[in-house]
């Protein structure tokens, strides 16, 4: 129960940031995509609603009550075969390589150790020409939640931003949700050459 309460609080207070990610990834019918971190749920609806019937949803996660959650409510998808869930963490990914035509993981880089690992393993399951979504909150702001004293580790968007560049993706846009200096960031990344401009 605890669980569900929490899915629906992630839901509910990720929403803009959520539905800005599935925007910023430019996703079209018949795409293959990612929701890497999916906790609530939210995004994968997003994400089927754009792909349509011809296309496929990976949703991935760690957490085994989100992982029901989400075969209970989206069984039909499922049962369709237009949504697939994995239990796996960012830095070893159950699928393909370049076989993403975008990924989103929003809220997610504050529990990784390895955060050039966990970006390797995106960038490796991206195609050349997908979009990557990396959603985080502004560290200036998330200091001061008092969720951020629980576990969480903090960086800062410069150094994202430098461990972006090192595995071999191209930042394209460092997205906002709001006007506030310390708005959400949508770092919207390629792979570095790709061949397409912004």
């Amino acid at each position: 129960m605890a669980g569900l309460l929490i899915a629906r609080m992630l839901n509910r207070g990720n929403r803009p940031a959520i539905a800005g990610a599935v925007a910023a990834a430019e996703v079209a019918k018949g795409d293959t995509v990612a929701d890497v971190g999916f906790g609530g749920g939210l995004g994968l609806e997003l994400l089927l609603r754009r792909v349509g019937d011809g296309g496929t949803v990976h949703g991935v996660d760690v957490s085994t009550t989100m992982l029901e959650r989400a075969r209970r409510r989206l069984r039909g998808p499922i049962a369709a075969g237009d949504l697939v869930l994995h239990h796996a963490g960012m830095g070893s990914l159950p699928l393909p390589d370049a076989c993403a035509d975008a990924i989103i993981t929003t809220n997610t880089v504050y529990f990784v150790d390895d955060l050039a690992g966990a970006l390797t393993e995106l960038a490796r399951v991206l195609r050349p020409a997908g979009r990557l979504v990396l959603g985080v909150g502004d560290p200036a702001a998330m200091a001061k939640a008092p969720v951020a004293a629980h576990g969480f580790r903090l960086r800062s968007i410069a150094e994202i931003i430098t461990v972006i560049g090192d595995v071999g993706l191209d930042l394209v846009e460092d997205r906002r949700v709001g006007d506030s200096p310390r708005a959400y960031h949508l770092l919207v990344c390629r792979r570095a050459h790709s061949g397409r401009t912004s």
